[in-house]
């Protein structure tokens, strides 16, 4: 069975790397975590500093070391620029071998590709490292975007969870997209994963 303990590989795809975040990365996420654009749908605290983003890189470290999640920074090969962040934000293997992903772009990155090859390197982690069966990702259905983008790269949506988190503005609904292990299996044989 998958331990993480705090140790997050190093995943490398055409244009991106997927990399443990440190307090280095401070900056760069703080401007992708304070832009409302990207964070619009997302229940993550006001950002109003880098030493912000310093206190939430921490905490998701120390989430890995835990066992309860694992969180990549999203850096850009050619140039080394860190431009989001990416992972598993719980998992649960023993009776489910499921886990729930969840991820973030600095905005001026958007529709390159980086995102999706980023999902991609995640979900060969998750089925080949950690013996995940079923790949899930709760989206607010107002965000129109992030439902289309993860029906583009392969997530099936299955339905629509009423109120089913509550943030600073109410409860929200999530819309509920899965990608399973034999979906991923099948891409995989298609040539197109």
């Amino acid at each position: 069975m998958y331990i993480c303990e705090g140790n997050i590989p190093e995943l490398e795809g055409r244009q991106i790397r997927l990399r443990r975040m440190t307090a280095e990365d401070a900056e760069a996420m703080f401007r992708c975590w304070s832009d409302s654009a990207t964070t619009a749908y997302l229940d993550l605290p006001v950002m109003h500093s880098a030493e912000d983003a310093k206190a939430l890189i921490q905490w998701l470290f120390r989430l890995a070391e835990q066992d309860e999640a694992i969180r990549w920074g999203v850096e850009i090969i050619e140039t080394g620029e860190l431009i989001g962040s990416c992972g598993f934000n719980i998992w649960q293997l023993k009776g489910a071998f499921r886990a729930e992903f969840g991820c973030e772009l600095t905005r001026a990155y958007w529709g390159q590709g980086f995102m999706s090859e980023a999902a991609k390197l995640a979900a060969d982690f998750g089925y080949s490292s950690m013996g995940l069966n079923r790949i899930e990702a709760f989206v607010d259905p107002r965000n129109e975007r992030a439902c289309r983008w993860f029906a583009k790269i392969g997530y099936m949506r299955e339905g629509v969870l009423r109120e089913y988190r509550h943030t600073s503005s109410g409860y929200v609904d999530a819309a509920v997209f899965s990608l399973l292990r034999q979906d991923w299996l099948k891409a995989r044989e298609r040539q197109e994963w």
